[in-house]
């Protein structure tokens, strides 16, 4: 089984948030399991200069968008044992940032095309094209469009992954046939609320529409949780499922991490606590043992929770605690987090920025992990922070319900709330509090949190499943 894994960003060439740690460990995973997989994605300005000079150059093409032909230059390079296709054309991936710009329809429309045209020049002809959010989201729509009568294209499944529903690619319909080169007569494909919606053009045309949680696959039927896209999913709840993301147990391992201060394992976790201290020192905070200290690796966003925490976390502060936050966002919670820092020094502190050295420090520093996402496909980080002994606070949502129970059974992994509720968060993170203050408790709880096995080996045998289902 040969598949081709599509996507706008990969570890570890370019990233910016969970899609490049997916991109980057399931195909890994497959491979270990005897899928042939590979990846493709654009060749980023960004790519350091270490990893360019280990791709090889193996060809160009003329890339139709709409009306023009543009350049794709084709990399390839290997990252453990899993081969890449970067494709280049530096007037559209010669930029800044990976995203944010005003002609990312063109961007994405070019790159989906270049994924097909590409098929023949790299003598790879795949049983499935994974494709993966908007970015994407055309190249099930052009495969039917342009390619399904070229014998070289026949048999080609396509599967589109949901990483977040809340960005779904959408576009006046004026740049219908001038960006993305679809005709008018087969507008409806991606015709949605009188806007060109990409994603809605993959739910139609993917064979099968999979998304990163059971629970994310019921709740984006809901329109609490759809971005209006539930009435379409509905139709075509028969090709959805939910698959768990894993996480890469090589990169997050308190045993081996580079980055962290002190390395432990589950039979050594005692030296965790040498973590905690140099992270204490590092944000210039009390060293002291006792006083729980809980860490935020997030986007300062509100469907991350933080008009929840922006409600209450003063208050937390009051329950005897330290804070560390490292994220980036919107003003509003970046400016209320510096003000109550500069109130609470020794308590509250605040690093903007997505910087992963520091982000492994916290995960395995702090002692307890908040996350009180108002929506969460699924979530990388509260399974990190259960590899790293560090407690999840959750709300019970998307991923994070799959992921974490609560201990207060006493066999759980962590603390859970139900209700997105301000008050209902505080309490949780308070019977986190009062957990930590029963060490001999709080070392089980621990053990228990490191021992959960959510490496990416069972997300990728249903996925294995999935490709069978539909060849």
């Amino acid at each position: 089984m040969k598949v081709l894994f599509a996507t706008s960003e990969a570890q570890p060439f370019a990233a910016s948030g969970g899609l490049a740690d997916v991109s980057g460990a399931l195909p890994k995973a497959l491979r270990t399991r005897f899928v042939g997989c590979r990846v493709i994605m654009p060749l980023y300005d960004s790519i350091s200069a270490e990893l360019r000079e280990k791709m090889t150059f193996i060809g160009s093409i003329s890339v139709p968008v709409s009306w023009r032909r543009q350049y794709c230059g084709i990399f390839e390079a290997k990252s453990d044992g899993v081969i890449y296709y970067l494709l280049d054309n530096q007037y559209y991936f010669k930029r800044g940032t990976l995203y944010g710009h005003y002609d990312d329809a063109e961007r994405f429309a070019f790159f989906s095309r270049a994924v097909l045209e590409v098929l023949p020049v790299i003598d790879f002809k795949p049983d499935i094209i994974h494709c993966n959010d908007w970015q994407t989201a055309l190249i099930p729509v052009y495969k039917d469009l342009f390619y399904a009568e070229r014998p070289e294209y026949s048999g080609i499944k396509t599967i589109f992954t949901i990483h977040n529903i809340q960005y779904q690619g959408i576009y006046s319909m004026e740049i219908l046939g001038d960006v993305f080169g679809i005709p008018d007569s087969a507008a409806d494909i991606v015709k949605y609320r009188d806007c060109v919606n990409l994603m809605k053009g993959a739910i139609e045309r993917a064979d099968r529409i999979t998304t990163v949680s059971p629970t994310y696959a019921q709740e984006i039927m809901d329109p609490w949780y759809s971005h209006e896209l539930d009435g379409i999913l509905k139709e075509r709840s028969w090709k959805l499922s939910g698959i768990v993301n894993g996480i890469d147990t090589d990169l997050y391992n308190p045993e081996t991490d580079p980055m962290i201060y002190q390395n432990y394992s589950v039979d050594t976790r005692e030296a965790k606590a040498e973590n905690k201290r140099q992270l204490q020192r590092y944000f210039e905070l009390p060293e002291e043992a006792d006083i729980p200290l809980i860490g935020m690796v997030t986007r300062l966003v509100s469907h991350k929770g933080l008009d929840l925490v922006k409600a209450r976390l003063e208050a937390i502060l009051d329950f005897g605690v330290q804070v560390v936050v490292l994220g980036s966002g919107e003003f509003e919670y970046e400016n209320f987090l510096y003000e109550l820092a500069a109130r609470y020094p020794d308590k509250l502190k605040l690093k903007l920025g997505f910087i992963p050295d520091l982000a492994h420090k916290i995960y395995a520093g702090a002692d307890i992990f908040l996350m009180p996402s108002k929506s969460e496909p699924c979530g990388l980080a509260q399974m990190v922070a259960l590899r790293y002994g560090t407690i999840p606070v959750v709300r019970a949502t998307g991923g994070l319900r799959d992921t974490i129970t609560d201990s207060g059974a006493f066999d759980g992994n962590g603390f859970v709330f139900q209700q997105y509720n301000a008050d209902d968060m505080a309490h949780s993170v308070y019977r986190a509090v009062e957990g930590f203050k029963n060490r001999e408790g709080w070392n089980i709880l621990v053990e228990r949190a490191m021992r959960c096995d959510n490496s990416w080996a069972a997300s990728a045998n249903e996925y294995i499943k999935l490709y069978k289902s539909i060849l």
